[in-house]
């Protein structure tokens, strides 16, 4: 199975603990506050805004919470300033890795994010020396419970979707990055419940991990995903479904 949206389905099972949803409000606060500094507090005119608020909506992050962030972001209320930071690694079993955060401290991320590379295996890489073997997506997550494959397909074609695909209870749905509000929120206008949208590094190709890797491999993706600054991490493995739902 694909490492890049898989893997997304079946971390996001496991996230119900209350340590889990906090550690992720605290990351969908930040992308609201962030995309509200870079482009206004009105998410009509800032499709970056309407796609951190819909994501959160979706998550039940609090309607005050999302009101506080956008707040903070426009200058309304005192804010931490962030930015936006991506560092390119390689993981256990030769597996290229891409991690989006957002800090205030890129001295303090930077330092985070190779220790625990070196812990788990991998090593930081120079910029572009992984990149390349990416790109660079929007990628929409809709459950597919009730709904005809077919007929949500041509929805999502329709509104300007690049690639449709099945996985499990998922249909996740590829855009270019510059479509991926547009065509969001013509889906939901459509009626579809759009779980999560995001921009996503989307392997060209991807590497086959097994055994011991592959179990290294995913404590070292949980690892960097629970780091405060990270927002996501996209790789390029394939894996057996089975080893991932052990890990």
């Amino acid at each position: 199975m694909s490492g890049h949206s898989k893997w997304k389905t079946i971390k996001n099972a496991k996230a119900a603990t209350d340590k889990k949803r906090g550690a992720l409000f605290t990351k969908l606060i930040r992308e609201i506050t962030v995309a509200a500094k870079q482009g206004g507090g009105d998410p009509d005119g800032n499709p970056r805004l309407r796609t951190a608020i819909d994501n959160a909506r979706a998550q039940s992050l609090p309607k005050e919470n999302i009101e506080r962030a956008v707040k903070k972001g426009t200058g309304e209320l005192e804010s931490v300033d962030y930015v936006d930071v991506v560092y390119e690694a390689y993981g256990p079993g030769g597996v290229a890795i891409m991690v989006q955060a957002l800090t205030d401290n890129p001295t303090r991320t930077v330092a985070e994010v190779r220790a625990k590379l070196s812990r788990g295996g991998g090593n930081l890489g120079t910029t572009n020396s992984v990149s390349f073997m990416f790109d660079r997506k929007g990628q929409i997550f809709i459950e597919a419970a009730g709904l005809d494959e077919d007929a949500t397909m041509e929805q999502a074609l329709e509104a300007g979707a690049e690639d449709f695909v099945r996985e499990d209870d998922a249909f996740v749905i590829s855009t270019a990055p510059a479509d991926l509000h547009a065509v969001s929120q013509s889906l939901m206008k459509s009626g579809l419940k759009v779980s999560q949208a995001e921009l996503s590094w989307i392997p060209k190709s991807t590497v086959a991990v097994t055994g011991e890797p592959a179990s290294q491999l995913l404590k070292l993706i949980e690892a960097l995903e629970d780091l405060d600054d990270v927002q996501k991490v996209d790789a390029n493995f394939e894996m057996d479904e089975s080893e991932m739902a052990g890990a």
